[in-house]
């Protein structure tokens, strides 16, 4: 898997195609305003605020793609745009979609629009499914759903957009965040709740649900990514056959077991490579057995073999970028 994603074909998804993008337009102001406020806040690449989970990141350059793990979240884009890869799905989203992955997941992502007079500006929201499952505890039950992948890209709502502005709006008053942080950071996830995101977040904070088995199973490959994990066990963790729990797997993140925990290995290959380890040495010690199927894949996944791949790497500076 060639580390440039822009070659992809764009397949087209439920969450993608399920509506219809919404009137830009008519909320540009307001993202205007959004990115003025996030612009203000951070001078670099990418900040963790005060606000408890609130992220924000802007780059005046594309970048080249980085491969990362994704920790649950929530990406608003409020200017430019990005492109990211997950498994062997391709999802872009620009000014007014949001972006939402409700598992642990290996991706490969990149900045695609972005200039000095228009960078490419983020706000980002770690998802709190204690939070989520409180929320939903609250509300009425929705009609049963047919179980969703974990993650996608839906254009944003004027009510979302209110919502998330609120809380940006706590980074010009810090003494107010500890009082009316959670109240507005509940208000976003509600929000996210009555949108196309929604029967994928409720089945977040369900812990009898598909998508929270499979994420069971994936705190336990992210673990023991260097060692041997045979199906049947994975399988038994989630409470499914061995057959239903490869489906389930691939419906939800792209990927099945296997080349999830390959993913893994390969990025935790890349970041001891960028600290001057060897190529053999690397190999073992993220669990391969054959240094020459370690050289093999690691070509595939970013374009170029270990050594080669270890002298362009650019560093922190990409790294900034990967996650949102």
């Amino acid at each position: 898997m060639p580390d440039r994603i822009n070659a992809l074909p764009n397949p087209i998804s439920p969450l993608e195609t399920k509506a219809a993008r919404c009137d830009l337009p008519a909320m540009q102001e307001l993202l205007e305003r959004m990115a003025s406020r996030v612009r203000r806040h951070t001078n670099g690449l990418r900040l963790e605020t005060p606000v408890p989970r609130l992220g924000l990141c802007v780059s005046s350059q594309s970048s080249t793609p980085v491969s990362t793990v994704y920790e649950p979240m929530i990406c608003l884009v409020l200017q430019g745009a990005k492109q990211v890869m997950i498994g062997d799905r391709v999802l872009r989203y620009d000014a007014a979609s949001c972006f939402v992955t409700s598992l642990e997941l290996p991706a490969t992502g990149c900045v695609m629009e972005a200039s000095d007079a228009q960078p490419y500006v983020v706000t980002s929201l770690a998802l709190e499914r204690t939070m989520l499952s409180d929320l939903l505890a609250q509300l009425p039950s929705a009609p049963p759903t047919p179980p969703a992948a974990g993650f996608g890209v839906a254009p944003v709502t004027s009510e979302l957009l209110d919502a998330w502005d609120q809380l940006l709006a706590l980074l010009d008053t810090p003494a107010d965040i500890p009082i009316l942080g959670p109240a507005r950071e509940r208000e976003v996830l509600y929000r996210l709740l009555q949108g196309n995101h929604g029967p994928m977040l409720r089945q977040v904070g369900r812990e009898d649900s598909r998508l929270s088995r499979i994420r069971r199973t994936i705190e336990c490959i992210r673990r023991q990514f260097d060692q041997p994990l045979p199906t049947g066990d994975l399988a038994g963790i989630a409470g499914m056959s061995v057959p239903s729990f490869h489906r389930h797997f691939k419906a939800v993140t792209g990927m099945s077991p296997l080349q999830y925990q390959k993913t893994l290995r390969l990025q935790a290959a890349r970041r001891l490579l960028a600290t001057s380890h060897d190529a053999a040495r690397t190999a073992f010690a993220v669990g391969y057995e054959s240094a020459s199927q370690f050289s093999r894949e690691y070509a595939r996944q970013f374009g170029a073999p270990p050594s080669r791949d270890a002298a362009r790497m650019n560093g922190v500076a990409d790294e900034a970028l990967g996650s949102i």
